[in-house]
């Protein structure tokens, strides 16, 4: 019977899952977190691994003489060293597209925050200002109405399109680019280079891949290149962000607001400048953590381990 391994279960499983999926499948032990100094000595005796953010570098993994599959329980899968596991024979698989509709989902709450400030008007209300109010309306932030307005989806893969197909369903146009440019788009859906997109969009939405090229690619020059009254989201990768040079546009008034469900460093310092930035937003990287996304993602990373035995890895990465 194999020997499997979940490094940082918590996340992925806080209890309202069942691990029995991946139980029936060898002889599994369940690590809520893994400290640094324990990834070795927690990893040695498995054949299998299984981690979300538990980093797996290149000396580690020299460490390890038994294993032989690594499953990413999320769908970048850049904190495992790929190369030196293909080195060795091992097999990293990743989970594609189970969060696809949640996160699509939560980079709308994120917009319909920025725009409609739910939120913030649903705290007033309960602290009494509507009760107290001399009329039968009001509001403390101008309202936006999305209708008419122009998203730009910055990585047109599954999540951009999908991000896409709703904001259509809002009535905004919606503009596009990534990687390579895509001549077979919907005749509704327009591309344009990153450049002439920040400077149309009145919505900016980050769904692309971090890559040595997206690193820092909303810098202060792209955020000049933006509308005063343009809105920034981010659901893709925190370090896509300059996020000094966004504090300083938004507490500038150069941007009218953003909102990030991911960070350059999660969790974040208590310094982070976005925490304190005027009109900004920012979630617990909680986009993908619906219990239906999890259930697909737990269930996936069992058919990953199921594959692996039977001979037919599947979504391997390297």
């Amino acid at each position: 019977m194999s020997r499997i391994v979940v490094l940082d279960g918590h996340t992925t499983n806080p209890g309202d899952l069942d691990w029995r999926v991946l139980a029936d499948l060898g002889a599994l032990t369940v690590y809520d977190r893994t400290p640094p100094e324990q990834i070795v000595a927690r990893m040695l005796p498995a054949e299998i691994v299984l981690t979300n953010k538990t980093p797996l570098k290149r000396e580690i993994l020299m460490q390890l003489p038994v294993l032989r599959l690594i499953c990413v329980m999320a769908t970048g899968y850049n904190v495992v060293d790929a190369v030196a596991a293909r080195a060795r024979g091992i097999p990293v698989s990743n989970v594609p597209g189970y969060s696809t509709p949640s996160v699509v989902q939560h980079t709308f709450a994120l917009l319909l925050e920025l725009t409609s400030h739910v939120g913030r008007h649903a705290a007033a209300v309960r602290a009494g200002e509507w009760s107290s109010s001399a009329d039968f309306a009001f509001w403390h932030e101008p309202l936006v109405e999305l209708h008419g307005l122009t998203l730009g989806v910055v990585g047109y893969g599954a999540i951009g399109r999908q991000v896409a197909a709703v904001a259509q369903a809002f009535g905004m146009r919606v503009v596009v680019t990534g990687r390579r440019r895509l001549d077979d788009l919907p005749p509704d859906v327009t591309w344009l280079s990153l450049h002439e997109l920040l400077a149309t969009a009145d919505v900016v939405s980050l769904h692309c891949p971090l890559t040595p090229e997206t690193r820092g690619m909303i810098d202060a020059a792209a955020l000049a290149r933006m509308k005063p009254t343009t809105f920034l989201i981010n659901t893709g990768r925190g370090p896509l962000v300059d996020e000094a040079a966004l504090a300083a546009a938004l507490n500038e008034g150069r941007l009218a607001g953003a909102a990030a469900d991911v960070l350059s460093r999660e969790p974040p310092s208590a310094d982070n400048p976005l925490l304190t930035a005027r009109n900004c937003i920012v979630t617990p990287h909680q986009a993908w953590a619906t219990l239906a996304a999890r259930r697909r993602l737990l269930a996936e990373c069992a058919g990953n381990v199921r594959a692996f035995l039977q001979g037919t890895p599947r979504n391997v990465v390297n």
